[in-house]
């Protein structure tokens, strides 16, 4: 089987980077990443005045256009905020508590936390005035939840689903030659699924510059038919007129390879659609001796497809795609290319350890080629439409997709929402099936779920007619949606009769959507129900339900199933069945929430994929259990396998096809060892030694996420003298990092309640009890004023704007916690008048030399509780009597440095995710814990890892 190298992907970028940049020199169009410098903080979901005063205007948002309020405004002072870049997500970095979501893994956000279920997000960017004629559009891949966004202070538009991407033109409100504010609120006080979520902006988000004559979103559709060796591919485009332009446009599509060759073009004449309209231009290009798509060989291809106008290309657009045939029979399963297939999928979320649903383009391979490695061939998107950076994964690495909409239903909230995903989708090679719906139990067996599924199947064969359309179905497989599914889910055998069913619809393809279910907690093999921990031995999780070994044997059997799709891949937080608190992640993952193996992944290795594989389990560190029995069970796809304990033969046993080896052995410390023989020549060893005391810590670049990508995955654990990884060890480890930053630290440990991320605390304080009192004069030296009690009024009522005094002192309060020293405290001034002066506790502070409305507060002036800001100014002066003046003086932002970041291995392991910095040249990550000699891992510039260790 041929694998992918990251170079080879980094190469496959570089040229799809360099044809693009030499497209768009030629044309209008430019789509710019723009992750980098937001602003954020935290809202309130109900309490206006903790919303920063949103939705409090006399005109809102929705009354008059351009009138934004609160954060939404234009103007508004975001200087306070925290800094970050996307993708985010603010539900990780919250604590945990029993009275949070049992689905959201127990985290502190949600309509249960209303001062953690608002996220609003601010960015300024600049657009010249060179861009005047160009159509401007804001493109989100995905937020998560409910978002509204404004441009400049306009309401653009609301999206309910966290899992939609959509896009909105601002053209008519952009300040060419100048700033332009992008702001958007975030509501994820409702929980779209039963399983973790997050809370945030966690997909990426573009400025899309293009000509008013475009391809339009998702504008391309590329289907191919193979005939004999030459392939016929037909390109749809969808061309959309934003402009006045009337007349003839030349449409040329060009098929480029993945070295860069091009290997066939055409070219098409059409009229420009009229204004606002769009046209669909159809073309038939020939391709000779294609490469296809494949699992082994995933071969890509490029659509670059070009608008000229009065001879001047106007548009540039490209489109990946794969060239290769899908079918399913209902009698022999499913065909790629012709070749018979066995699916052998998993399921799962967007959740890393660490990271929560804010993934990077890296960990999207990283989780693809873990699946890939373990001998998995299809993925299901479980359940709603996946980030684009995964498909692009799927398509790359050679992994089969069956790509999910979030609701059944009819109506335009479902339909636009399926519409949205199959057009999106619809050219990425590794989909082979729409599912328009998961385990709908009050619809599943009845006449509503039959009409349902009818008129969602149709809408979306008339998208795309070149995939079937499934449902994952798990209360019976009898009738409704059962009955008329173009392709049968399964989920779970142990919820019905499938092969009654296959024999009632013979016609009917099927497949497993969902199985397995089964319960394990990595590097644990006897089950503690007391600390929440579940053997990793394979076993039925229920009396009903059935082992993952049992789930394939079944499926395996029986040619007219496709395949199946184990739950689940990964863990992942929320759903941590059979246990609830302080359980905070699941139990069914194939490998944990870290992607560290449990030990079913070697059964799948063993008979899912090609290589030998010889695995024991369990490991051999059982101080205190001298002479008790303990099960010893072989993963392997040998013929046969003998084990030895410290080199005394314990018998050989024949492997039975599909199954494993298991023997009784009284514990002695040592070593076990496995021999595996194929046609009776021994071809494996593996080994599993009694280990010394930890000595050493070691780091190390994950192998499936190679040290030259932007984000690394590094492997922590403990080795003892001889370097044994000790796969007991459950120390504290603290890192240290320079050149780079750590994005999030896990372990894979469903109990742990231990932070994901370790980053500093930023508290807004507001000024309370502010007043004011009338002086002739400003005097920047008499401090009199603090003890003062007459003469004071509340600040700004009733204010006069046409005979104010020539000067006036403002008052306040505001609260100061602990931690006092190691914080740090700055008060971000809004202009309330001219000339100002500020003291706190009646010292004189003094403001920023880079923003001079900024004071850094200095300890010393500080106290612990209540303290006292005085603003002395000169008014402002209204020039138009309906000028809404600025009444707020500002905010006070507390700092809290963070903990070190940190974090216990688990049955041996831990995992930091660090991302280098622009620019830089080496990345030091440096592990310390207690009696250990540190761990330091460098990866410089030229890509080369170091390892050393010190005391």
């Amino acid at each position: 089987m041929k694998t992918i190298s990251f170079k080879e992907i980094l190469l496959y970028f570089i040229v799809l980077i360099s044809i693009s940049s030499f497209a768009q020199n030629k044309s209008d169009r430019e789509l710019i990443l723009i992750d980098k410098d937001w602003r954020f903080s935290l809202g309130h979901l109900y309490d206006t005045q903790k919303d920063f005063g949103h939705a409090e205007g006399y005109f809102s948002y929705l009354t008059k256009t351009g009138f934004g309020d609160g954060p939404a405004a234009k103007d508004f002072d975001d200087r306070a905020w925290r800094k970050l870049d996307l993708p985010h997500d603010w539900a990780v970095e919250q604590d945990f508590s029993e009275k949070a979501s049992y689905s959201h893994g127990f985290k502190t956000s949600g309509k249960d936390f209303p001062e953690k279920s608002i996220g609003w997000y601010r960015k300024k960017i600049s657009i010249p005035q060179s861009d005047q004629g160009k159509i401007i559009s804001l493109k989100f891949d995905g937020v998560f939840r409910n978002s509204k966004v404004f441009f400049n202070g306009h309401f653009l538009g609301t999206e309910e689903s966290g899992y939609n991407g959509f896009e909105y033109d601002v053209t008519a409100y952009v300040n060419y030659g100048g700033e332009n504010t992008i702001v958007v609120r975030a509501d994820a006080s409702m929980e779209e699924g039963w399983f973790y979520e997050g809370a945030e902006i966690y997909r990426h988000v573009y400025l899309l510059k293009t000509n008013p004559i475009h391809i339009a979103r998702n504008g391309t559709y590329v289907t191919s038919e193979i005939q004999n060796d030459n392939a016929e591919v037909k390109a749809e485009v969808t061309i959309e007129n934003k402009g006045n332009f009337k007349g003839k446009i030349e449409i040329s599509q060009t098929i480029i390879d993945a070295s860069g060759k091009e290997v066939a073009t055409i070219t098409e004449n059409a009229s420009a659609p009229d204004f606002y309209k769009t046209a669909k231009i159809t073309s038939k290009i020939k391709v000779n001796n294609p490469l296809l798509w494949d699992i082994d060989t995933p071969n890509l291809y490029r659509l670059l497809t070009q608008i000229k106008q009065e001879g001047k290309i106007v548009d540039s657009y490209e489109t990946t795609f794969g060239i290769r045939t899908i079918k399913f029979d209902p009698e022999k399963g499913f065909f790629l290319n012709g070749k018979s297939i066995k699916l052998k999928g998993t399921n799962n979320h967007q959740d890393h350890a660490g990271i929560g649903t804010a993934l990077p383009d890296e960990l999207q391979y990283y989780r693809i080629k873990k699946l890939k490695e373990m001998g998995s061939n299809a993925y299901r998107c479980s359940h709603h439409p996946p980030t684009p950076e995964l498909l692009d994964a799927c398509d790359k690495l050679g992994i089969l997709v069956i790509d999910e909409t979030r609701l059944m239903g009819i109506n335009d909230y479902h339909l636009n929402d399926l519409k949205r995903l199959i057009e999106r989708d619809r050219n990425h090679p590794s989909i082979f099936c729409w599912s328009v719906g998961n385990e709908e139990w009050n619809i599943e067996g009845g006449i509503v779920g039959e009409r349902i599924t009818n008129i969602m199947q149709g809408f979306a064969k008339s998208l795309d007619a070149t995939r079937p359309v499934t449902v994952g179905i798990s209360s019976g497989f009898k009738s409704g949606i059962s009955s008329v599914v173009e392709i049968m889910g399964y989920n779970y055998m142990g919820n019905g009769d499938i092969d009654a069913h296959r024999n009632e619809f013979k016609n009917q393809p099927g497949m497993g959507t969902e199985e397995g279910s089964t319960f394990a907690t990595r590097g644990i093999y006897f089950t503690d129900d007391a600390k929440h921990y579940q053997s990793a031995y394979d076993k039925k999780p229920r009396p009903t339900f059935y082992s993952i070994e049992e789930g394939w044997k079944f499926y395996a059997a029986r040619p007219y199933l496709a395949g199946m799709f184990i739950w689940t891949g990964f863990d992942y937080r929320g759903e941590p069945t059979p246990y609830g608190w302080p359980s905070v992640t699941s139990y069914f993952g194939m490998m944990d929430v870290c992607g560290f193996p449990k030990d079913n992944v070697f059964y799948l290795k063993s008979w899912w994929g090609t290589a030998p594989v010889l695995h024991i389990m369990p490991h051999w560190n059982w101080s205190g259990m001298e002479g008790k029995e303990i099960d010893v069970w072989v993963h392997s796809n040998c013929d046969e396998v003998e084990l030895f304990l410290n080199k005394k033969s314990l018998g050989k046993k024949k492997m039975e096809q599909y199954g494993h080896l298991e023997w009784k052995v009284k514990y002695t410390p040592g070593t076990l060892e496995a021999i595996g023989y194929k046609n009776g020549k021994k071809i494996l060893t593996e080994i599993q030694k009694t280990t010394g005391n930890a000595e050493n810590i070691k780091l190390s670049v994950d192998k499936e996420n190679p040290s030259n990508a932007n984000v690394s995955v590094i492997t922590v654990e403990v080795t003892d003298k001889n370097g044994l990884h000790i796969p007991t060890a459950n120390n504290e480890i603290s890192f240290s990092i320079k050149g780079g930053k750590i994005l999030g630290v896990g372990n894979g440990d469903p109990t742990s309640l231990e932070k994901d991320q370790f980053i500093d605390d930023v508290t807004l304080v507001p000024i309370t009890n502010f007043e004011e009192k009338k002086q002739a004069y400003v005097d920047n030296t008499n401090q009199s004023a603090l003890d003062e009690s007459n003469a004071w009024k509340e600040a700004f009522k009733d204010r006069d704007y046409k005979n104010q005094a020539s000067a006036y002192i403002y008052r306040g309060k505001f609260e100061l916690k602990n931690n006092l020293q190691s914080n740090s405290v700055d008060f971000f001034y809004k202009k309330i008048g001219v000339n100002e002066s500020v003291f706190i506790n009646g010292n004189l502070v003094n403001a920023n030399a880079d923003d001079p409305q900024k004071y850094h507060l200095n300890k010393a002036v500080l106290k612990e509780g209540s303290n006292v800001i005085t603003i002395r100014t000169s008014p402002l002066q209204k020039v138009k009597d309906w000028d809404v003046m600025n009444t707020d003086p500002g905010i006070i932002r507390v700092i809290t440095p963070s903990e070190p970041w940190k974090r216990k291995l688990f049955n041996g392991y831990a995992q930091i995710i660090i991302q280098k910095e622009e620019g830089g040249n080496d990345v030091v990550l440096s592990a310390f814990a207690k009696g250990l000699k540190a761990g330091v891992l460098s990866v410089n510039q030229k890509k080369k890892i170091k390892l050393s260790s010190e005391l």
